[in-house]
């Protein structure tokens, strides 16, 4: 698995395989699967693209996007008079 960041394009690619093997005394089959994949994402403005972090667990690719302070949402009170 591969994840890169170019600019604000997040590419993630990969690559899956699985071979299945069956034997009797008649007969011996053997299958295999392969294929590559690629995916592009742009980024919303506001992410700290040095600080994009990536955990593959279980089979669960996690990406996480920070963002920068000024992107997030602040409250603002303001008084009525």
């Amino acid at each position: 698995m591969n994840v890169s960041i170019s600019g604000d394009i997040l590419t993630i690619k990969g690559e899956k395989k699985a071979e299945e093997e069956e034997k009797d005394e008649h007969y011996h089959r053997v299958e295999r699967y392969s294929g590559s994949f690629q995916r592009v994402f742009q980024l919303p403005s506001g992410v700290k693209a040095d600080k994009v972090e990536a955990n593959f667990d279980k089979g669960v690719l996690k990406v996480t996007l920070p963002k920068v302070e000024e992107a997030k949402k602040k409250e603002i009170e303001i008084k009525v008079k």
